[in-house]
């Protein structure tokens, strides 16, 4: 088992070059360091990079989202993405982006800030061709729904099962359907 491991990271060596070569390096860089962090792993960007792209489906396909190109779409036909985790072309995607187990998520943003936390069951949509604008530092749990024009502010946290169609300010938890305002910069509303 340990020979197949090391002959398959040999082969996603490619994925080395595109991330050297990428305009998004810096941002890639992001990713990499939040799950490094998450997974209590050290080691330089290379190596994790490697390592990340081996284990996990959904990061990659977060790598080809932002390596995204003829080479990018290659790669994906010998070391395949996740097929339920969707990431719309158009969609701003800020870096340190972290995902638990993403099945059936679908990102349908105008932007989505740094340091994204996004479950399963998840999906960030638009209404009438309008899509939302999502802040930094934001976790949107399990089966959530984010859809229209609306924003979320910085440093939410969208429950499991929320269903959010308006506005929502800087530092809220968010639970219910509709999505109703539970917690405010730490207190209780």
């Amino acid at each position: 088992m340990k020979i197949i491991q090391f002959l398959y990271k040999i082969l996603l060596l490619p994925h080395v070059i595109l991330y050297y070569k990428s305009p998004n390096k810096h941002i890639i860089d992001k990713d990499i360091t939040r799950w490094a962090k998450e997974k209590n792993l050290k080691g330089s960007n290379r190596k994790l990079l490697i390592y990340f792209l081996t284990y996990s489906t959904d990061f990659r396909t977060v790598f080809y989202f932002r390596t995204r190109g003829l080479f990018a779409s290659i790669l994906n036909v010998f070391f395949r993405k996740e097929k339920y985790f969707r990431i719309d072309r158009s969609t701003k995607l800020g870096g340190g982006i972290l995902t638990g187990h993403p099945y059936s998520t679908i990102l349908n943003a105008d932007s989505i800030g740094e340091n994204l936390y996004v479950n399963h069951l998840v999906t960030v949509g638009e209404v009438n061709g309008k899509r939302p604008v999502i802040g930094d530092n934001v976790s949107i749990y399990t089966g959530a729904i984010i859809i229209g024009d609306i924003t979320i502010g910085n440093n939410c946290v969208i429950g499991a099962g929320a269903v959010v169609v308006k506005d929502i300010p800087d530092n809220c938890v968010v639970v219910g359907n509709p999505g109703k305002i539970v917690k405010k910069d730490g207190q209780k509303v």
